[in-house]
Parts: structure tokens; sequence; C-alpha cells
């Protein structure tokens, strides 16, 4: 088995209904929700003119491989809805591998860790409030040493 975090996200319609509903599709089939951090409101990244996202960081267990994670992910976000249309625009459900275990990958389709995560207050944020500790298999800076080391990004714990 191995720990993963899953960063969650939503914008569209309710939002902590979604990312609730969301938690229980994970919760089963080769997934193990362990812990789940507090709901954050974060403002969005890239695309600025748009609803303030609802995120939140889970810490699972699984024996799926990255590439059958990843297709679970992609198949509860289109069971509610997502559409692929405008990239960091507005979504009803936004699943990102953040973590791993230790593993490093580099493939069209998916890098681990997540290519952006290290960037973004949104991630950061619940993910130190689960492990601050935790380390980063590239650059092997914890995520309390990566969070303080951002500016900007306006987030706020629900």
């Amino acid at each position: 088995m191995k720990l993963v975090y899953l960063g969650l996200g939503s914008n569209i319609g309710d939002r902590e209904a979604m990312l609730q509903a969301a938690l229980q599709e994970l919760d089963h089939d080769g997934l193990s929700v362990n812990r789940t951090s507090s709901f954050y409101e974060t403002e969005p990244v890239g695309l600025t003119d748009q609803r303030w996202f609802l995120n939140m960081v889970v810490e699972v267990e699984t024996d799926l491989f990255p590439l059958q994670l990843l297709r679970r992910t992609q198949h509860i976000e289109a069971q509610f809805g997502r559409l692929r249309t405008l990239p960091n625009g507005p979504r009803t459900l936004d699943i990102d591998i953040l973590l791993y275990g230790d593993s490093v990958l580099k493939m069209s389709e998916l890098q681990l860790p997540h290519p952006r995560y290290r960037e973004r207050r949104f991630t950061l944020a619940p993910l130190a409030e689960l492990n601050p500790e935790l380390r980063d298999p590239v650059t092997g800076q914890t995520v309390a040493a990566m969070l303080g080391a951002l500016d900007g990004q306006a987030i706020r714990r629900v």
C-alpha cells in the first residue's frame, strides 16, 4: 500500500457537497481515505475572473498503480460533470495526485509529484495541516518550508 496525497477542488455549484460526495467515491475499490484536511476557500490561480475555489487535501492509502489511480480520479471527475474546456477554468470537481509515496515519475499523462503543487498555497496549506514535516521527494524540502516561502495567493480556512 502506498501513502498518497490528493488535492481536491471545486468552484461550481455546492462546492462543499461536491467535495464530500467525491470523498465517498474515493473511499473504496483500492483506495482507503485516512485523513482529510479542513476546507480552504482560495483565490483562483491563472484565470482569476471566476468564483473562488473550495479546496482540501486527502491522505489515502492505495494499492493502485499511479496510472490506475489517475484513471480512477479522472473517472470520478467525469461522474461529477468535469469538463476540460478551459485551462485553469471553473470546474465542478478537480482531483490532483499531489504525492504518490516517494515516487518521482515523468510521463506525458502524469508527473509525480504534481509539477505545480510546490507553487500553490491551495495545495500546500491543507497538506501542511495534515503533515507539515512531509518532505518533497525531489527537493527534500518540508511542506511547511515550501508553504513559508510562498508569497501572495489569498486563502482562508473554512
